[in-house]
């Protein structure tokens, strides 16, 4: 009770005066860091004890309430340091549901798969594997891993559920649980097959679906795009993680006896790396793309994504060349890292225009592995400046300002909490966990050079209290119960409490050529249309100095802004399918998303069957709109096996889709997406997916993701069938949707 009355007294004096400063441990234009305060402008957070802090923004504090003595404790000279661990596992605890589980946040009482398995793989399975794995486990169903609803109905439309099989790994490395490793594997064998036979894109190795930083298609995705378009994107976040779940699986299978398995999923990893090393690579920028995205010809979108360009570097999908210029190349602006750049104008900020702090934690862990000092010590302040000033660990921030005005935001955030435990972990510490055992591989800024003390942390049947001393980028010794050790490691068979001196080597190798910028907004997407049979026009987009013209996904013309008559392009005759965009470009050399694909066609042109030719229509009376006698109803019960035969005019490629409607739910939200397989020639040639389009809107039609079919001349069937691996997330097996007309487009 004194210590507490001691504490509030402080409080008081503090929320008026300023401590006296030590050196800054990092000072820009914007903001300061110091050993015990935080200033920014007017406003200063001060670090009142290791267990409190007061800030002058809103009149905010935090004293700590909960027993949190279990967890590792961590200590330090930099008293800002174990002020803000401390704060993160008190609002951990606050985050336990009543079966054991970690909540999102604290307005959201939910347990969320993107949530867990980014924050247990970066620090949560160190800290509380007991809650991780009850977590982990609460995102299961039917013997899969369950998708977070989202965009058009989430799965397979949002497809990132691989992030579990990173958590249930480390938990495993963590525990060396044996029984857990047993009970995952299955889990992850049958969710990872299910998605290589609904989202794998064999043509460029790489799996489709939504961006996993981001779930709201308007802030990551040109407004154009439906959600069949996302569904048919590939993203670099995305595809980093099934790189790595395919790599984790294959050793569960190796480790429970499944070599067949194993190998299986190795080679599928190694397509997936190949995959993106080849197609979202953009070499002249020095960056991974975030996705490809488009109709029939994807493009790859010239913004940078921070969470995937870190995954790639800690994941070893960028090679040491790649990453030194990555490193270099992620845009860092005044507050931190931003979740893509560069911004989209006039769309509110959530994820566009927006920090998360877990996306930081992950870049900088990323520049620690690539031995950035800089970078490592700016992304620190990152972490520590929005958390100190909000006294909590807010969700996310405004990019621009630093404020935490975004379009929704909460305290006592799971992935930011994550976010500031693991810089302990992951920086100071340098941990990186195998089956073999505990590797360390440090960068302690020079700020941070006094020593650092991480106790109580629970390894596998060990209990290791790690001291890190002085500053640099390499462990120069390491010791272990004062016996120095070949490596800085810590093998997996250890048991008993022991105590680990790892001591640096006081230098850098290489100082990185560091500095913020401004956050950067690209021109806004041209509106563009058909003019007539063979002229394309569009409108003028503000700050553009010269649009780019692509026919089929490739550049074919420049075109200056300053043409007096406006802004339009004349199309050759086609003899074929072309897609034609614009893409407006500024004076620094930023590009716009390119507009929604023009179709023109030469002779043919599209084909279409009306579905009530080869099934009976519905007497659904909500359905309105269909083109023919009758739309067709799909769901798991109903039409799971349709054939349709064909009359093929002539040999070749042809795009296949359906014009459908689907009603289930929100175009934004969900868990009803509807799919089904195509077969042709008894072969599965791929699946189609019905995003949801609006709830309980059943005359709203658009058209299913498609797939590219050869076909023979002549009569030819197809068959659409509902398949195991069709079933979504919905608890009530709704796969439902209205077939209009199937569509075939010759592209050849």
């Amino acid at each position: 009770m004194l210590r507490k009355l001691s504490i509030l007294l402080l409080f008081i004096v503090l929320s008026h005066v300023a401590v006296a400063q030590d050196a800054p441990l990092y000072s820009s234009e914007t903001f300061s860091l110091y050993p015990r305060q935080i200033v920014e402008g007017k406003n200063h957070a001060d670090i009142v004890a290791d267990n409190a802090l007061t800030s002058t923004l809103d009149h905010r504090k935090w004293i700590q309430q909960a027993s949190t003595g279990r967890f590792p404790q961590f200590a330090c000279d930099m008293t800002v340091s174990n002020t803000l661990y401390n704060l993160s596992l008190d609002e951990l605890t606050n985050l336990w549901g009543k079966d054991g589980s970690l909540h999102a946040s604290k307005l959201r009482d939910e347990v969320w798969t993107r949530d867990l398995g980014y924050g247990t793989f970066l620090s949560l399975a160190m800290i509380d594997p007991t809650a991780a794995q009850a977590s982990l486990m609460a995102r299961v169903w039917q013997g899969k891993i369950l998708q977070d609803d989202g965009t058009g109905g989430a799965w397979p439309v949002s497809t990132d559920r691989a992030v579990w099989v990173l958590g249930a790994w480390e938990v495993y490395l963590v525990t060396g649980d044996r029984q857990w490793l047993k009970q995952c594997y299955e889990i992850v064998r049958h969710s990872l097959m299910q998605d290589e036979n609904m989202i794998y894109d064999s043509q460029t190795g790489l799996v489709r679906g939504e961006m996993s930083v981001a779930g709201i298609r308007k802030e990551v995705y040109p407004l154009w795009m439906q959600p069949a378009d996302i569904a048919q994107s590939e993203c670099l976040s995305t595809n980093a993680l099934f790189f790595r779940a395919n790599e984790i699986a294959s050793k569960m299978a190796r480790m429970s006896g499944d070599n067949t398995s194993s190998q299986h999923f190795m080679q599928t990893a190694q397509r997936i790396k190949e995959g993106i090393n080849n197609h979202l690579w953009i070499e002249s920028r020095g960056y991974y793309s975030q996705y490809r995205y488009g109709r029939v010809n994807q493009i790859v979108s010239q913004r940078s994504e921070t969470l995937g360009e870190a995954l790639c570097i800690l994941f070893g999908i960028a090679d040491p060349q790649r990453v030194q210029r990555l490193s270099q190349s992620v845009e860092s602006t005044p507050y931190g890292v931003t979740c893509f750049a560069p911004q989209i104008p006039d769309v509110y900020a959530y994820h566009n225009n927006a920090l998360w702090p877990y996306v930081q934690a992950y870049w900088l862990w990323a520049v620690a592995q690539a031995k950035c000092p800089q970078a490592v010590t700016y992304g620190i302040a990152s972490i520590y400046r929005t958390a100190a000033l909000m006294a909590t660990n807010m969700e996310n921030a405004v990019a621009t300002t630093g404020t935490t005005a975004t379009a929704s935001n909460s305290a006592n955030s799971l992935l930011s909490i994550a976010a500031n435990l693991s810089i302990p972990l992951r920086v100071f510490a340098g941990i990186e966990m195998t089956d073999e055992g505990m590797t360390f591989r440090p960068l302690v800024p020079k700020g941070w050079a006094n020593n650092k003390q991480l106790n109580n942390l629970k390894y596998r049947k060990a209990i290791l209290d790690i001291s890190v001393q002085g500053y640099g980028d390499r462990v120069r010794a390491c010791y272990v119960d004062g016996k120095k050790q070949k490596d800085a490691f810590v093998p997996s068979s250890l048991t008993g409490k022991h105590s680990v001196r790892l001591v640096m080597n006081n230098e850098f190798g290489r100082y990185d050529m560091f500095a913020t910028q401004e956050v950067t907004f690209s021109p806004s997407t041209p509106n563009a249309w058909m003019d007539g049979a063979t002229r394309m026009s569009w409108q003028q987009v503000a700050g553009a100095k010269e649009y780019k013209i692509l026919r089929n996904g490739s550049v074919i013309a420049l075109q200056p802004e300053s043409r007096i008559e406006g802004n339009y392009f004349d199309i050759q005759d086609e003899e074929g399918y072309a897609e034609y965009q614009v893409v407006a470009v500024d004076s620094n050399g930023l590009e716009s998303f390119a507009s929604e694909p023009l179709i023109h066609f030469g002779v043919g042109n599209e084909l279409q069957y009306d579905m009530s030719a080869f099934a009976a229509p519905s007497t659904f009376e909500q359905c309105r709109g269909y083109g023919c006698s009758g739309a067709v109803e799909i769901s798991s019960t109903q039409n799971t096996r349709i054939e349709i035969p064909l009359d093929v005019p002539a040999e070749g490629d042809y795009l296949v889709d359906f014009r459908y409607a689907n009603g289930s739910g929100s175009p934004l939200s969900g868990n009803s997406c509807a799919s089904r397989m195509l077969w042709s020639n008894g072969k599965r040639v791929g699946s189609i997916v019905f995003p949801q389009r609006g709830k309980d809107i059943w005359n709203n039609w658009g058209y299913s993701t498609s797939v590219r079919v050869h076909m023979n001349q002549g009569p030819q069937t197809l068959l659409l069938i509902y398949e195991m691996d069709n079933q979504n997330m919905s608890p009530m097996d709704v796969n439902r949707a209205m077939l209009d007309h199937i569509r075939l487009i010759p592209l050849q």
